[in-house]
């Protein structure tokens, strides 16, 4: 129990941190013992204030260090055990037993006989660290021991060079150093400012809304909404105790429910720790998009009714069971249980905040503000009506209505699978799902809701319509409206020779570009290249500045900008006879040339390498901008290579971005 609440506390640390926190650094050295023993040497230098925990820790204390050695063909023989030094051993009050660990270096030595000759030995450590506020995740590193000097040069058995050079692979992919570009000297008095920072609150209050309201709908639902006087009835009047620990206990009932969603998040911090762009690498991942698109539709019709989704019966039994424990713990687990128990009608909602927070930028942070707005809107009611007991008698009484809710909800489901679906089919190139197909199934699937709405469609668990209500008939009329909306997306703007755009489905629908009537390579029909070295050739020729737009397939953002933003008489203007626009998608799965198909050094020191464009754009962004989120916008003279003004992402407001790009050719001209 102590190691669960000390993981927990782990990982609700871990989200007040932006910065990976890595305190240990590893290094290796090798002593010849004689021709055939060699000692293998982990040395941690280890960050003040922080420690690395020993080898051997008693069970149920913090994770331990482990050290695996390679040696699949058994080409030598480990003698002993890893030895490791002194160290300092205290009395944990946390976990009440005797841990053992080191500050500032620890040195780790296994000794080994070669069977056959070879020139080094790879391993890998698993550790955790912490200081008195925080704790890494469980922690793998590669080690890399050489015993033979004059294989120091080489690759290692991964085929990852030991030492790269930036400025050359940089040159052989974008004709440039980063040591090439300098920065913005001067500003324009209309220059615009600070907007990451803004744009990404903004965002995150906005996915955080749209979490309270996906938690409101799960209220609404057969799952949960009984739950509510009779968990509220169990802390104010079964109690055995006053009226004011009852309502305490049911606040901090209210409060863990809220903990549980979040603490669904951390995983996501962890992956988006190790690797910046991870989840843009799931989020465009065409297997994974066809995944979601299954299970989406499986959620739908689990919300139709055609079948029960649960998870295992055994997950419940132990959380029930834990609900015995009493005090704190036991009202955790009472959370807990209500989670799992309630999961064939939140899950679903879930799986859309999941799977929409890995295609958004923020990645991590969306997802924990998603799941945070879902976990206090479904923990609230149960603390507020302990407080007030009374405000019960003003809740409507279960009925066919909250079936009504599901299917709706179901309805919804289906429309969203055809989003990833639609993911899928832009990134691998397979030009099925157009915008014609799409909004098809979009209109035949509302239209479908709008029938069930007016009691035209039944499903198994529908109660009978003896009348229809105010609220259904405005309901249906709403959806009809929307279905109609639908069906002007099918008008042709002249200007650009393409499909008209429509506001509230930038992101969810493919670009109006992908068309099979109407089709154009650029947003909007502008001219533009997508690759770097071609259209920097092309802004020279010309004497332009670039406007270098880092953008994806399945960006939502990027989609808003390109329909929404860029056709403004203004903007449209600039991009069209003022700029070069060079387009690069950092999600584009089409694999580069063999040549390029290099390893690069990561911003964070690590290593990876290059297999597609998405990865080749992701890496310039991120080795040039120091930014990997799109869209972003960076206006560069292509002759100095000098940025122009201070880069921008997502700039919904006109006024501003006009200004950014009317200041860059400010810049540029003087």
């Amino acid at each position: 129990m102590k190691q669960l609440l000390f993981t927990l506390l782990i990982f609700c640390s871990s989200l007040g941190f932006s910065q990976m926190y890595n305190p240990v650094k590893w290094s290796t050295q090798v002593e010849k013992i004689s021709d055939s023993e060699y000692k293998l040497i982990s040395i941690a230098t280890i960050e003040k204030g922080s420690h690395l925990y020993a080898q051997n820790i008693p069970e149920g204390g913090p994770i331990p260090t482990e050290f695996t050695y390679t040696n699949e063909d058994n080409n030598y023989k480990l003698l002993g055990e890893t030895e490791e030094e002194e160290g300092i051993t205290v009395n944990d009050a946390v976990f009440e037993m005797e841990i053992k660990y080191f500050e500032d270096t620890a040195i780790f030595e296994q000794n080994i006989q070669l069977v056959n000759p070879i020139d080094k030995i790879s391993g890998s450590v698993l550790f955790m660290a912490c200081d008195d506020e925080k704790c890494t995740p469980p922690t793998d590193v590669e080690l890399v021991f050489v015993l033979n000097e004059s294989a120091k040069g080489v690759e290692n058995n991964n085929n990852i060079p030991v030492d790269i050079d930036t400025n050359k692979t940089n040159e052989l992919l974008y004709g440039m150093s980063s040591n090439d570009i300098t920065k913005p000297i001067s500003s324009c008095e209309n220059e615009v400012a600070n907007l990451s920072v803004a744009s990404t609150n903004s965002s995150l209050w906005r996915i955080f809304v749209l979490g309270f309201l996906g938690g409101l709908l799960a209220l609404l639902t057969p799952c949960v909404f009984p739950m509510i006087p009779l968990t509220v009835s169990f802390f104010t009047k079964n109690s055995n105790e006053n009226k004011g620990a009852g309502v305490s206990k049911a606040l901090l009932y209210g409060f863990f429910i809220f903990a549980v969603y979040i603490l669904l998040s951390v995983p996501f911090h962890l992956l988006d720790s190790v690797n910046p762009d991870i989840l843009n690498e799931i989020s465009t991942n065409i297997w994974l998009n066809i995944i979601f698109f299954l299970i989406f539709v499986f959620f739908a019709f689990s919300f139709f009714g055609y079948y029960e989704l649960t998870l295992p019966s055994s997950w419940t039994t132990k959380t029930t069971q834990g609900e015995n424990t009493g005090g704190f713990i036991g009202i955790f687990f009472m959370a807990l249980t209500l989670a799992i128990v309630s999961f064939s009608c939140t899950g679903p909602i879930l799986g859309s905040l999941l799977a929409g927070s890995l295609t958004a930028d923020g990645g991590a942070w969306q997802l924990t503000a998603g799941m945070a707005g879902f976990g206090v809107s479904l923990g609230l009611p149960f603390a507020l009506f302990a407080m007030f007991p009374n405000m019960m008698n003003a809740l409507p009484k279960s009925g066919g209505w909250l079936n009504t809710t599901k299917v709706i909800l179901g309805f919804l489901e289906l429309a969203l699978a055809f989003k990833f679906l639609s993911n899928a089919d832009l990134v691998a190139h397979w030009n099925i799902l157009k915008i014609e197909p799409f909004l098809i199934l979009w209109i035949i699937i509302f239209a479908g809701l709008a029938l069930y709405i007016f009691g035209k469609i039944k499903f198994p668990h529908d109660s009978p319509i003896k009348k229809l209500s105010f609220f259904r008939i405005a309901g249906g009329i709403l959806v009809a409206s929307f279905v109609i909306y639908l069906a002007s997306g099918f008008r042709v703007n002249k200007e650009t020779n393409t499909f008209t755009s429509l506001t509230l489905l930038s992101g969810l629908a493919p670009p109006v570009g992908y068309s099979f009537l109407y089709p154009n390579d650029c947003p909007n029909n502008l001219n533009c290249f997508k690759d770097l070295k071609e259209g920097l050739a092309y802004a020279k020729k010309v004497n332009k500045p670039v406007i270098l737009d880092f953008t994806g397939l399945a960006c939502v953002n990027c989609r808003k900008m390109e329909e929404h933003v860029w056709p403004d008489t203004t903007i449209d203007n600039y991009l069209r006879n003022d700029y070069v626009l060079i387009s690069l998608y950092v999600d584009d799965k089409k694999e580069l040339p063999e040549a390029e198909k290099i390893y690069v050094k990561r911003a964070d020191g690590g290593t990876r390498k290059l297999e597609n464009y998405g990865h080749k754009w992701a890496h310039f962004q991120t080795e040039f901008f120091q930014s990997n989120s799109q869209p972003y916008y960076v206006l560069l003279d292509a002759n100095e290579k000098k940025i122009l003004n201070t880069p921008v992402p997502y700039t919904p407001n006109k006024k501003e971005y006009a200004a950014f790009l009317e200041c860059g050719l400010e810049v540029f001209n003087k």
